[in-house]
């Protein structure tokens, strides 16, 4: 089991120098302009900053710029981490929603993947945009602007079927949640799919989750206020996407969020006429909006967490781990950052190698 750390301000750079030494594997710098710091400019002082640990995004969103450009940038990563960069894609919730877009359409996002495996690849690629199609490639490359020498894997941010199947036909690695992402086993057959279908080898191939995590103390339960402040607002995410789902589509909810559901669409349609929508998603991974802390029940925390003591979690992440996980991450809160990453270090970490 690989551990990774989140970061998403420009002066959390620290973090990741402390987490290298402390055992973590990998880095994940995420990509939300409206609540964040840029992606690239934090991740370059991120690569500067470090010497061992594997750096990249988690995930940036290919909408946000032009295939190319995003092409450029982790490999302009990788010449100041070679080896060790990586590069995540996803389709943008947050991001997009806190600009009041949609996510990308998964045929727009495939076409990302293409162009920017190519590149990557030193190939040249057919670029079509504004109706103009030109076969393209990196030049200069004799002045070292970039290293493609390296391999840059790329992983792919899935949590439904086809998002999963667009890893395994493009990716070295898969991003997805629990549960949202379903089970394991059930992500991996639809990787497999994918990539029988572009007739690739998945020798090698990884597959990440970004979990919420709750340490519990002796004597706390998931009933707790530090638990609800610590992981709310990451748990609340989850129920946003639900909600921007249902708006959309209208989905019904899976089980483990039907007991609250009725109440909290009542709750939204109240606070939606209120304020503008793209706010819901400045909470994301901050902070508990007060009005929303009775949706996060111990059900749904049971749901969307890996909670226990230390011996608990590491039974349930080695669990995971027979199933097909390789590796997880987790997004800590502002004011415990450091605390939580040292104490998640040692109680748990440490236990398992």
């Amino acid at each position: 089991m690989k551990f990774g750390i989140t970061v998403s301000q420009i002066h959390e750079v620290d973090l990741v120098v402390r987490a290298e030494a402390q055992g973590y594997d990998f880095c994940w710098v995420w990509d939300s302009p409206m609540i964040r710091s840029n992606l690239w400019a934090l991740l370059a002082l991120v690569a500067d900053r470090t010497r061992r640990i594997a750096v990249g995004s988690g995930v940036a969103v290919p909408a946000l710029r032009l295939a190319p450009v995003t092409a450029n940038a982790i490999a302009t990563i990788n010449a100041l981490a070679p080896g060790r960069t990586f590069l995540g894609l996803g389709t943008g919730n947050t991001a997009l929603r806190a600009m009041g877009q949609h996510p990308m359409r998964l045929a727009d996002f495939e076409t990302h993947l293409r162009v920017i495996r190519g590149l990557l690849a030193g190939e040249r690629v057919r670029y079509e945009r504004n109706g103009r199609a030109e076969e393209i490639a990196f030049q200069s490359l004799d002045l070292g602007p970039l290293n493609l020498d390296d391999p840059i894997p790329i992983h792919v941010g899935g949590f439904g079927p086809k998002a999963q199947a667009l890893a395994g036909a493009y990716g070295e690695g898969l991003i997805t949640g629990i549960p949202r992402g379903g089970a394991i086993p059930e992500a991996l057959a639809n990787v497999r799919r994918g990539a029988e279908g572009a007739g690739r080898s998945l020798e090698g191939f990884e597959v990440f989750a970004l979990v919420n995590l709750v340490l519990l103390r002796p004597g706390e339960t998931l009933r707790s206020p530090r638990v609800l402040e610590e992981v709310g607002s990451s748990v609340l995410v989850n129920i946003h996407f639900l909600y921007d789902r249902y708006r959309e589509t209208g989905a019904s909810p899976p089980p483990y969020a039907a007991a609250i559901w009725d109440e909290y669409l009542a709750f939204r349609e109240r606070r939606d006429a209120e304020r503008s929508f793209t706010e819901a998603h400045h909470s994301h991974y901050g902070h508990l909006d007060p009005e929303e802390a009775r949706f996060v029940t111990p059900e749904i925390l049971r749901a969307f967490c890996i909670a226990g003591g230390p011996d608990e979690i590491v039974e349930q992440l080695r669990g995971l781990e027979a199933q097909g996980l390789s590796g997880i991450n987790f997004i800590a809160p502002a004011e415990r950052q450091y605390a939580l990453a040292e104490e998640f270090s040692r109680e748990v970490i440490a236990r398992m190698r």
